[in-house]
Formats: C-alpha cells, sequence, structure tokens
C-alpha cells in the first residue's frame, strides 16, 4: 500500500480569504480563493486538482490495459474537466469529462474504444469518483 499526502491551508473568511494547497513534498504549490474556485480569478481550485489526478490517472490505466491486452501504447494526452455546481444543499462536483488522445499501435478503433472505456472505469481516482457522472471522448491518432 502507498500512501500520498497533501496539504491545504486556507486564511480568513470564505469571500474574502485565501489559501495554498501543497502536493506531496513540495513538488507543487497553488494559491487559490473564492474568485478561483467559483468565479474566473487567479489561482486554482480542489476541483482543478481532482480534474489534473483523474486526467493523470486515466491515461495510466488506459497506456497499462493497451500493454495488458498486447497493443504497443505509444502516446497518451488527457484533458478532464471537472463541473462544480450549485445542488440542493450546497456545492458539488456533478461530473467530470475525460477528453483524450491516444496513440498506439496495431489496434483498431473498436478495440481502442472498448479498452479505453474499461480503463476509465477502473482507475483508482474514478473508483473513487463513483457518485460523479463520469464521460470519456477519446480519439485515437494515427
Amino acid at each position: 500500500m502507498s500512501i500520498h499526502k497533501s496539504s491545504a491551508k486556507w486564511n480568513g473568511n470564505l469571500p474574502e480569504g485565501n489559501g495554498k494547497m501543497i502536493i506531496g513534498g513540495g513538488a507543487w504549490e497553488g494559491n487559490f480563493s473564492f474568485k478561483s474556485r467559483f468565479e474566473d480569478g487567479k489561482g486554482t481550485s480542489p476541483e482543478e486538482l481532482i480534474a489534473a489526478a483523474h486526467a493523470g490517472c486515466f491515461s495510466m490505466a488506459f497506456s497499462n490495459a493497451l500493454d495488458s491486452s498486447g497493443f504497443k501504447p505509444v502516446s497518451v494526452e488527457t484533458q478532464a474537466s471537472a463541473s462544480l455546481e450549485k445542488v440542493e444543499g450546497g456545492f458539488a462536483i456533478t461530473k467530470i469529462k475525460l477528453t483524450s488522445k491516444k496513440k498506439a499501435e496495431g489496434i483498431d478503433e473498436k478495440k481502442f474504444k472498448e479498452i479505453a472505456e474499461e480503463a476509465k472505469e477502473n482507475c483508482p481516482v474514478s473508483k473513487a469518483l463513483k457518485g460523479v457522472e463520469i464521460t470519456l471522448d477519446i480519439t485515437m491518432l494515427d
């Protein structure tokens, strides 16, 4: 079992405060605020970090699934968009859209998409986000 840690510090009240998130032992640090989370302000948000984690997890899972199925993964590029919406009782991440482009050798498009869907369902971040609608738009590159 591996344990991964990150931290966050928030200063002040919600509308006027600010904070900093630190991933791991300082591999990345980012400022966040009410405006960066709920409006269009500078900085990041917890939802952006979840989207980044999901994009990375899916990319790795898809490459591994292709390799395990006997196909040679060449490259993958994935973007994830996490939707934060006001719902009954507050705010929630309601959906995540994964958009991925992948180059692999020796595979037809039908099998490619089948393996991609399987990777989407089985990557650890997707499993952690089971209560969120997760969609996948996958493109096979030549």
